[in-house]
C-alpha cells in the first residue's frame, strides 16, 4: 500500500484518487502514523455492502430442512423468593 503524507496527498489529491482506483488502497499519514486510507468506489462497495441479512443467511445455509428437535426438560420451574 503506497503512504501519502498529508500535505503531499493534499497537493496532488487527484493523483492518491487515480492511484486508489488503479493500484489499490492509499494510505494518509499525519506526523508519520496513519491517519487515513483512501479506497476506490468498487473497494468500498464490496467491503460495505456484501453482507447478508440474518435472515438471508440462515436461509442459505445448507442445513436448511433439516429436522430440529428440540429437547424440553419437564420439570416445573425453580421457585424464587422475593
Amino acid at each position: 500500500m503506497t503512504s501519502w503524507q498529508l500535505q503531499d496527498a493534499k497537493a496532488r489529491f487527484s493523483q492518491v484518487v487515480k492511484s486508489a482506483v488503479t493500484d489499490g488502497p492509499q494510505q494518509i499519514t499525519v506526523h508519520g502514523k496513519p491517519a487515513a486510507i483512501v479506497l476506490s468506489a468498487d473497494d468500498y462497495a464490496r467491503l460495505a455492502g456484501g453482507k447478508p441479512s440474518f435472515v438471508d443467511f440462515v436461509q442459505q445455509s445448507p442445513l436448511r430442512g433439516a429436522p430440529l428437535v428440540v429437547k424440553r426438560a419437564r420439570s416445573p420451574a425453580r421457585r424464587i423468593r422475593l
